[in-house]
């Protein structure tokens, strides 16, 4: 957008130019607790004042054991769990791979067609969508393999993706040779579609027949976003090893890897690290964050603005036939927009015109999805219903113009 943003507090945004915009962006996933919670804020200000960096691996300090300590225990499932802290999700993503590797002596990795994983080498190879992410940057590390994710929407059963597993084991690497499977349980940059949970409860019976280690990618769905702390949580799914990152630390840079504590041993000493891995005011924020999600009962919260979300868009679906299909997982809602109501018939020229149109307006919308004509929604989770009906509006009376001025052109053509 051309915008340059001089302040912003909550769901709220206001330009150099005294310009409001209501954030249904979230910094991508990133504010699940709002621009600058009082407590994050307050938080990193007593951080801040004791000292800002000495490196965790050289002298370490009580914010980070606190906050490793707290998330072993908010993982799914009853295994002993340990925690490393890095500073990007793509970090977390390259370093389960890593640890995946040395718990199993193999190379293989498994992931899936348009799932997004980072910018970094293996991420890159990881993430299942050519551009931008991959375009003009390989070649990439070897031994990565893609099997379709199940979307009901475009006709890929979960039978489907799981007979695509076994083509995989049968075409071109066998099981005891695959490190690890990576999944989001809930697509992200890929169109926020969600994995059905018994595809998840299947892929956990696969990786316990064959050794591998199952991976799941909850840096853009991890923290409320979905209705629980974790989306993997609605499956019912243990994972070996967990990514989380974005609205971790509320703002600041931090992600981690938490997993089983076998596995997460694997390495050797020193074979994991980094320079700013664990900040000392990304963990105190972070512990905040826990805070307020517990407090203000944000899982609760999401599951209320998701219903808010879906209910309206899908009113405002039945007289807007550009509207595909509307989609939600708690606050991860998704609008698919499509020509002649054909999900076979994507409109990413629509999707383009409605974000920009809606930033002309005053919110800040995203897009996403394979073929670029997803919206996707992550408002703030301290969002009020006004500020989030506020936008909704806006999105369906940008829609409504953009949509009526091209049956107006193809009616005088």
């Amino acid at each position: 957008m051309p915008v340059y943003v001089e302040r912003a507090r909550n769901a709220e945004i206001w330009d150099v130019e005294g310009r409001r915009y209501i954030d249904f962006g979230s910094g991508i996933a990133v504010l699940n607790t709002g621009h600058l919670h009082p407590k994050v804020q307050a938080a990193v200000a007593r951080q801040l004042d004791a000292f800002s960096h000495t490196c965790l691996m050289v002298t370490p300090y009580g914010v980070a054991v606190e906050l490793a300590e707290k998330l072993n225990r908010l993982a799914p499932g009853p295994t002993p769990k340990k925690a490393i802290f890095v500073t990007t999700g793509a970090e977390a993503v390259e370093n389960c791979i890593k640890i995946a590797r040395a718990h199993t002596g193999r190379a293989g990795v498994i992931a899936f067609g348009g799932g997004f994983h980072g910018r970094t080498f293996m991420a890159m190879a990881l993430t299942g969508k050519v551009a931008p992410y991959k375009a003009g940057f390989g070649p990439f590390p070897a031994e990565v393999y893609h099997a379709p994710f199940p979307i009901a929407y475009h006709g890929v059963s979960v039978q489907d993706s799981l007979d695509a597993l076994e083509h995989i084991f049968k075409y071109d690497i066998e099981p005891a040779r695959v490190a690890a499977i990576i999944i989001e349980p809930v697509m992200g940059e890929g169109g926020f579609y969600i994995a059905p949970p018994e595809f998840l409860q299947a892929l956990r019976k696969l990786c316990d027949l064959h050794g591998i280690v199952l991976v799941v990618d909850e840096i853009q769905t991890g923290f409320a976003r979905t209705g629980r702390m974790f989306a993997i949580e609605h499956a019912g799914v243990e994972p070996d090893l967990m990514t989380m990152a974005k609205s971790l630390a509320g703002g600041f840079p931090l992600a981690a890897v938490v997993g089983k504590a076998s596995i997460m041993d694997s390495p050797a000493p020193g074979g994991l690290g980094g320079t700013y891995a664990g900040s000392p005011i990304a963990c105190a924020a972070a512990l905040a964050v826990l805070e307020v999600i517990e407090e203000e009962r944000l899982c609760e919260r999401a599951e209320a603005i998701g219903s808010l979300m879906t209910t309206t868009l899908r009113a405002a679906q039945k007289s807007l036939p550009a509207i595909g299909e509307v989609r939600a997982l708690g606050a991860m809602v998704a609008m698919e927009l499509v020509r002649n109501g054909d999900a076979h018939q994507p409109d990413p020229d629509l999707t383009k015109a409605l974000v920009k149109r809606a930033g002309e307006k005053g919110l800040v919308l995203l897009s996403c999805g394979l073929y670029g004509n997803v919206i996707r929604f992550l408002a703030p989770l301290t969002a009020s219903d006004a500020i989030v009906q506020e936008g909704l509006g806006i999105v369906i009376e940008a829609l409504r113009e953009l949509t009526s001025a091209t049956d107006k052109k193809a009616v005088n053509s």
